[in-house]
């Protein structure tokens, strides 16, 4: 807590008066923006972050912006099948939390997650885990790619990127992506769009944030389902991509990656 500071609103973009800050001693200081001025008894308002996403906002500050007509930024869980052998062994070396952050990027949908990469290899593709005894005797898990120690899982990405059929994992975890998202757009959809306050039991301000806040989610879920389904399209059509299912299906038994990243 920061004594007067943490007493003044919010306002974003230009709105915004004053930013806070610390001097030389580590003080909290207020200055004003450049190009605004106060006159007495006007209101000194600071920005709380305006790249804030609407979940944030609403369970950091309990509000949103009238203006704000995006989510920004949302985040699901994910799971690792229950059938992935080396599900157990995915989620102890995971240092992140189990699942991705969608985000607006240049007006169009992007995503984060280290989690999501780990879930969508396995050994036939060169993932390996081994357990090593210490030499105090305790026993380390060390996870490997292609043989070569993987010291941090979040550097996964980079080197699937790097490999000569980055595309087949691309469009794994695009499927990943589009499935779950499609999971949670079902779960809206099969709860009640408008309850009443009375059936919430809170306050009608709080009721009416929340449903905003879940139009917003919903509107963001739905162009991330589109996006998604764009992007396997493209990936379908990469040569790498087709090649890969030619040879899959030389197969006699494709892999449950190749199944689910295909359907």
């Amino acid at each position: 807590m920061v004594p007067f500071i943490d007493m003044a609103n919010h306002e974003s973009g230009d709105h915004t008066v004053a930013l806070y800050d610390t001097d030389f001693d580590g003080n909290a200081v207020l200055t004003l923006r450049d190009g605004k001025g106060l006159e007495a008894n006007d209101e000194v308002t600071i920005t709380y972050g305006d790249d804030k996403g609407a979940c944030e906002m609403v369970f950091s500050y309990g509000f949103l912006e009238e203006a704000m007509t995006s989510a920004r930024e949302l985040f699901l869980d994910l799971d690792i099948p229950d059938d992935d052998p080396l599900k157990l062994a995915k989620k102890a070396v995971l240092k992140s939390a189990p699942g991705f952050k969608l985000f607006e990027k240049d007006g169009s949908i992007d995503w984060v997650g280290d989690f999501v990469w780990l879930s969508c290899v396995n050994e036939e593709d060169g993932l390996d885990f081994r357990v090593l005894q210490t030499n105090d005797g305790e026993k380390e898990l060390k996870v490997h790619w292609k043989d070569d120690e993987l010291t941090d899982v979040a550097k996964l990405q980079s080197l699937l990127e790097a490999d000569p059929i980055w595309e087949v994992y691309l469009l794994r975890a695009i499927a990943t992506l589009q499935g779950r998202v499609e999971q949670q757009i079902l779960s809206l959809e099969n709860t009640s769009p408008s309850p009443t306050i009375p059936e919430l039991d809170v306050d009608k301000n709080v009721g009416q944030t929340i449903m905003r806040l879940r139009g917003l989610e919903e509107k963001m879920l739905l162009r991330a389902y589109q996006h998604f389904e764009e992007r396997k399209s493209e990936l379908l059509g990469s040569k790498t991509v087709q090649k890969y299912l030619s040879d899959a299906g030389t197969r006699e038994q494709p892999s449950s990656d190749d199944i689910d990243a295909f359907s």
